[in-house]
């Protein structure tokens, strides 16, 4: 019994797995979530020492900030905040937004082409959000001096315009500033018809003697978020790429644990410094991102780190430059802040040669299966118009794909369903001799040339294609609120509906690991279905295994997204309709009503040896005494000096014996005139070689009992 010792630990750790997803996982990560955020309006309310919702003083930069700060009030909204300082807009058909004088940041962006919820009247994603707001998140360019006597510009500096107008793409903005101790910086700003900022700083030295300055850059998140999808097969924090150090990525709980508060005498710093060149370094959540992208060929360094306070900072400074006296430097850098659509950051890895920017997105272990995938579904939209059908084209195209494997392991799978009643039968001879009743059975197999394991390769060929195609719903944008069709309204999320609600007509909201749709029960009877049509196992524990499958499936695979469910359901009557195929093709007289269990069978299953049923076999004719004569004693057993393997004999023995009597009654006679009455036995026949009729039949009866050499 050790292959059904192994089945049984194999099914329990993939179930132990699947539930410790559910309950260990999925359902703390959203409860912690909601902590997260009744913790951080429990704490934007104490700062405040007021109502949350109206604005407070103003308040010191943070004490634990590295990094500098903007010195801003705290304000209770966002539009508060952005109403508070001067700005210059822009907009474009992917944002909108502003750029802030205070700072000369960009704090400012909405991406226009994405809604917070399904409803296409919700509002607009928020990206980024200037100091003081509820959520600050910002970029911001600038210099470092280790001369006490020279100013720079810094988060407080209020920059002035040239000119006038808003930022377009085809209208560049500058900004100004004039320390007033000779040294004038200037920023340069444009942006692209999509997502990406070009931010270049020159000083110029007016002083009469050389200075020395640092240029440098960040993205700050203030703050927490709260909306994070919270699963470990999907990065969201901090995150850098560069040439010799290669993929950074850190949590922001990770984040927290790289600050060093003893550094920098006393004043804290990453416990990382990374000091590399090119790359790019940002924040990058599950669609979205903001990462800074410097110059290619320079040198830099970088530090990505959170505070215990929660503020997280990821910051490169290049090498430090001197400025000679009439002369100006220029610093350029790339801001990146919008939807991490595929097609785009590709395009921009190209043109502007930034290191691995395809990294951005996260294809996880085997981006070899999930890139492709995501090419092919991506392709299908383009002609359909809907993801879900493009997901049911794949999943065609899948099947076609792996057809003449499945098809051959399908065609073993009918082939041992075919053998049940031989096995039952090696099972009632052996049933209190496990060993070798397993013997017997591994021989049946071997002579009927059947891989019990043949049912396990079309399931295990889905698996990587399910992995992939949940990592592709996870992570790409163009699937983000994609509908399919009725009650399926995002195929990125899970099914919104609950028969423990019935659909939303009971004001109750059911605990996780109730929350079943009706997507995941038509999945569940599906996979029901297409195990009815699998060989019944002959172990009593397996058996109620495989008929409790379907039901634990349903319930665990019910929180994964609408469009993985809609794969597996597919998958599954794609899967029936090719075994019942394939059961209709090797015996033309299968019932598939009977074969599923709608409909009591009226015949027993056929040995895929046959030419035809046993019911269909002549009736055999009784043997009269004087053919007795021509029955050999061989026949019916075997001699005690027999040279046949054990096991070898075992197994015929147990395959043929139920059979061997009936064989011996149905062999051929040789014409003879017979007489009415019995002939008597000859004399001169050897010992055994005559019997009567009752003789052969008790033989027959005694036949099935009797071992090899016995």
């Amino acid at each position: 019994m050790d292959n059904n010792r192994n089945f049984i630990i194999a099914i329990a750790l993939s179930l132990s797995v699947l539930l410790g997803w559910q309950f260990l996982y999925m359902k703390p990560a959203s409860d912690k979530a909601r902590q997260q955020a009744i913790e951080a309006q429990q704490q934007a309310a104490a700062e405040q020492g007021a109502d949350p919702t109206v604005a407070g003083a103003a308040i010191p930069p943070r004490a634990s900030s590295v990094i500098p700060v903007p010195t801003t009030p705290k304000f209770a909204s966002r539009e508060a905040a952005l109403a508070a300082t001067q700005r210059i807009a822009f907009d474009t058909s992917s944002l909108t937004g502003s750029i802030n004088l205070k700072g000369g940041s960009v704090d400012d962006v909405t991406l226009k082409e994405y809604r917070q919820t399904v409803d296409p009247n919700s509002p607009p994603v928020t990206l980024l959000s200037p100091a003081g707001s509820p959520e600050p998140y910002y970029a911001y360019t600038g210099w470092y001096s280790d001369q006490a006597d020279v100013a720079v510009p810094g988060p407080d500096t209020v920059w002035k315009q040239q000119g006038t107008g808003a930022l377009a793409p085809s209208k560049p903005v500058t900004l100004t500033w004039d320390n007033g101790k000779g040294l004038v910086f200037k920023r340069a700003i444009t942006l692209d018809e999509h997502y990406m900022f070009t931010i270049t700083d020159t000083v110029e030295n007016k002083t009469g003697k050389p200075v020395t300055l640092r240029p440098r850059a960040e993205v700050a998140r203030l703050y927490e978020p709260t909306n994070l999808f919270g699963y470990s097969v999907l990065h969201e924090g901090l995150i850098g790429l560069f040439k010799d150090a290669g993929l950074k990525e850190l949590t922001y709980s990770s984040a927290i644990k790289n600050f060093d508060p003893a550094a920098d005498n006393g004043k804290g710093a990453s416990k990382e410094i990374i000091s590399d060149k090119g790359g790019w370094l940002g924040f990058t959540d599950q669609y979205w991102a903001a990462v800074l992208v410097p110059d290619q060929s320079k040198p830099l360094t970088a530090r990505l780190f959170g505070t215990p306070q929660k503020d997280f900072f990821v910051e490169f400074s290049e090498n430090p430059v001197t400025v000679a006296p009439g002369a100006s430097e220029t610093f350029t850098n790339k801001l990146f802040a919008g939807a991490k659509q595929v097609a785009l950051i590709e395009q921009y890895m190209a043109d502007n040669k930034i290191d691995r920017f395809d990294k951005l997105v996260d294809w996880g272990w085997f981006p070899f299966l999930t890139q492709p995938l995501y090419f092919l579904l991506n392709w299908l939209y383009l002609h359909v118009g809907n993801f879900g059908i493009a997901i049911l084209l794949t999943t065609v195209l899948v099947k076609l794909l792996f057809f003449p494997l499945a098809n051959k392991s399908y065609s073993a799978m009918n082939k041992l369903k075919m053998l049940q009643p031989e096995m039952k039968k090696i099972q009632e001879r052996f049933k209190d001799d496990k060993p070798r009743q397993q013997q017997a059975m591994m021989t049946l197999y071997k002579k009927e040339k059947v891989n019990p394991a043949a049912g396990c390769l079309p399931i295990l060929v889905q698996i990587p294609v399910f992995f992939a195609l949940y990592k592709v719903l996870l992570v790409s944008i163009e699937m983000r609120h994609a509908p399919f069709y009725g009650w399926i309204n995002d195929l990125s999320a899970p099914d919104p509906t609950n028969i423990f609600t019935l659909f939303g007509l009971v004001p109750w909201t059911p605990p996780h690991f109730m929350m079943l749709g009706a997507l995941p029960l038509i999945m569940g009877c599906s996979m029901w279905l297409q195990m009815r049509l699998n060989p019944t196992p002959p172990d009593p524990i397996q058996q109620k295994i495989f008929a409790w499958m379907p039901v634990l499936f349903t319930f665990m695979l019910a929180p994964f997204q609408a469009g993985l469910i809609l794969y597996w359901t597919w998958n599954n009557i794609l899967t029936f309709a090719q075994q019942a195929l394939i059961m209709k093709r090797q015996d033309k007289n299968m019932n598939l009503l009977e074969q599923i269990g709608l409909k009591k069978s009226n015949g027993a299953a056929k040995h895929p040896s046959h030419s035809h049923d046993v019911a269909h076999k002549p009736k055999a004719e009784p043997v009269r005494a004087g053919k007795a004569a021509e029955v050999k004693p061989a026949s019916t057993a075997p001699k005690a000096d027999s040279a046949a393997p054990v096991a070898e004999g075992e197994a015929n023995e147990a395959v043929s014996t139920a059979e061997g009597a009936q064989a011996v009654i149905d062999k051929p006679q040789p014409t003879e005139p017979t007489t009415a009455r019995p002939v008597a036995p000859v004399a001169a026949a050897p010992r055994g070689n005559l019997a009567s009729k009752k003789s052969v039949k008790q033989r027959g009866k005694s036949g099935r009992n009797r071992r090899p050499g016995r």
